[in-house]
């Protein structure tokens, strides 16, 4: 039980509450709607209880006074009080899952596979003061993190969203960024969301939104493990996965929902369904609506639907196919949180101390994203100890990903799927940018395939492989009609074998053009170093023979200078695999597996000294 949300003066304003609050007040305040598709005007009428802001919805200029102005307009519309409306301030939610990632300017953090790595705590609490800082400047109070799911297969498109493939570093996590996000729940603090509850990590194949067949014994000892830590830290929020455990969706899933998450867990807060969330339950969605309450759903966020979602549940309760008390549950929990986040007594946004604030994307914060880089690094080989790198060496540096900010902070920045180049994302240095300014003689390939920079007129190359941005399913790895399992089999389905590159599995070549970059320069007699810009492990092999040196450096965000720091010499690296390193015998690989052969084991990570 959640000392602060149970408070006595709190719950007897709510009994005050409820007693005046007609049904569609109350209805009202279990929908979030989006921003792009509810004005102010329609929020207040309907007395939504939240507004957030979805795959890269956003004012005008994406800038934190936008963003004020914006908030500040859902704030005095819902706030007023007249004949029609009680004056319960609405709460303003984004995905703020790598620093404020919605908005141009912020700082942008490595995303957490990077930070698993790192592998230090006392970093997570600087991540979320500055990540709170940076979300208080847009005048918003809510963000959907952090991410607790334990990705357990690499196919999974949203791997980079967890921090380890085991429970107790994602535990400690959970304690040490919802302390510091909430912290006393000040106007200094915004409130935290722990997601998706629960088993999203642990999919068949690593599909996403797919199921998660275990034992409830292995769901407790793994998935469920974050979570107890996350409320014994006084998370106000979680929201619900997509993905279904043992063939059961989890929106409709009143066993985890009701009989674990609210009643053995003790959580008292807002459970929040994903987006759409309840759209899968049912080919009709008047059933599913019944089925999302029934279960012990609170809040819905139904960007699309929201006015559909409203009709449909007032439809139910006066049919009797939801009761009013099961409301009655929602809508206490709802305003238990905004009255214990201090919301009805805190000034509008725009006249909050960190609206708008001066400290948005500053030196100070990027510092400590830049610090959270080089911690995140994990150097794999270096052959002959050809790392660190001379200052005054030439240096080739090569690659797609060497000159692009939007491929180095991945999905989740600016737009869902995150954006490609350097146009959008403001401030902040590519890893191109962070070795020029360390070593002037460098030179950048143009065509990043190396093929006209003349190879051979340099000491060494820089090349910078991997992925480009995606996010949720739309990263999932895939064939059309079948599924390569750990024996190699051929069976019904749809993920496939991740890799790198590839040359040798026709079904595999995502990325052909990176090891041929490789080969362009190393036919040269010029040795390589590897840098793999990655939202998961991959399938390395081929690559990591032709390199004299390989670094992991995840998704790092927009502090590239932060590479370079170690890539020089300056600082050392410290990381250290927080997931196991998958091979082509072995493409699902967990610590703690019977037959465990990992390319490199949890915890693997090389250093200087």
């Amino acid at each position: 039980m959640n000392k602060v949300l149970q408070n006595k003066s709190i719950q007897l304003k709510i009994d005050e509450l409820l007693q005046h609050m007609t049904l569609e007040q109350k209805i009202g305040q279990m929908t979030q709607a989006d921003c792009m598709t509810c004005s102010p005007e329609q929020a207040k009428k309907h007395h939504l209880g939240s507004i957030l802001s979805s795959a890269g919805s956003c004012p005008e200029d994406n800038s934190p006074k936008g963003w004020v102005k914006m908030n500040d307009a859902y704030w005095e519309a819902s706030s007023s009080q007249d004949s029609q409306n009680i004056g319960i301030p609405i709460i303003y939610g984004l995905d703020a899952i790598h620093g404020n990632n919605n908005v141009k300017g912020a700082t942008i953090f490595p995303h957490n596979i990077g930070l698993g790595a790192a592998n230090d705590p006392k970093l997570i609490r600087q991540i979320a003061e500055v990540t709170s800082k940076e979300v208080l400047a847009t005048g918003v109070d809510w963000a959907f993190a952090p991410n607790l799911a334990v990705a357990r297969d690499y196919h999974w498109g949203r791997s980079y969203e967890s921090y380890a493939e085991a429970p107790k570093l994602v535990s400690l996590y959970a304690k040490k960024m919802i302390e510091t996000l909430q912290g006393k729940l000040s106007q200094d603090n915004i409130l935290a969301c722990a997601k998706h509850w629960v088993g999203d990590g642990g999919t068949q194949y690593g599909v996403d939104q797919g199921d998660t067949i275990l034992s409830w014994e292995a769901l407790q000892a793994i998935h469920i493990q974050p979570y107890k830590a996350a409320i014994k830290a006084g998370v106000l929020s979680v929201m619900v996965s997509f993905s279904s455990w043992n063939g059961d969706k989890c929106h409709a899933h009143q066993f985890l929902l009701v009989d674990i998450l609210k009643q053995k867990l003790g959580f008292d807060g807002i459970v929040i369904s994903d987006m759409q969330g309840i759209d899968y339950l049912e080919d009709d969605f008047y059933l599913a609506v019944a089925q999302g309450v029934n279960a012990g759903i609170d809040m819905f966020m139904v960007p699309r639907n929201w006015q559909v979602f409203i009709e449909n549940l007032r439809s139910h309760i006066e049919l009797g196919t939801v009761s009013i008390s099961r409301i009655d549950d929602a809508v206490r929990r709802i305003l238990s949180v905004k009255y214990a986040f201090g919301l009805f007594e805190k000034p509008r946004p725009a006249l909050r101390k960190w609206s708008n604030h001066f400290s948005f994307g500053c030196d100070e914060h990027r510092q400590v994203a830049r610090k959270a880089v080089r911690k995140s690094l994990v150097l794999l080989a270096n052959h002959n100890n050809i790392l660190p790198l001379n200052k005054n060496a030439r240096i080739l540096v090569a690659g797609k990903n060497a000159h692009n900010l939007g491929h180095q902070c991945g999905g989740f920045t600016v737009n869902w799927q995150g954006v490609s180049g350097n146009e959008k994302i403001v401030g902040g240095t590519s890893i191109w940018q962070g070795i020029k300014k360390t070593a002037p003689a460098s030179q950048l390939s143009v065509n990043s395939d190396g093929l006209e920079a003349a190879p051979e007129l340099h000491d060494v190359a820089v090349v910078v492989i991997g992925e480009t941005p995606y996010a949720e399913g739309m990263g999932d790895i895939r064939g059309d009609d079948k599924i390569i399992t750990e024996a190699g089999s051929q069976i019904n389905g749809q993920v496939k074998v991740l890799r790198a590159s590839g040359d040798s599995l026709e079904l595999n070549k995502l990325y052909p053009e990176d090891l041929q970059t490789i080969k362009n320069i190393t036919k040269s007699g010029v040795p390589v170093i590897a840098i793999l810009v990655s939202g998961r492990p991959l399938l390395i092999e081929p690559e990591l023979d032709a390199c004299h040196a390989f670094i992991a450096a995840w998704l790092p965000g927009s502090e590239g200078q932060g590479i370079s720091d170690v890539l020089f010499g300056d600082y050392d690296f410290t990381g250290k695999l927080s997931f196991s390193w998958p091979t082509l015998s072995q493409p699902k690989v967990n610590i703690g597996d019977k037959h465990y052969k990992p390319l490199f084991p949890y915890g693997y990570g090389l250093h200087y000294s």
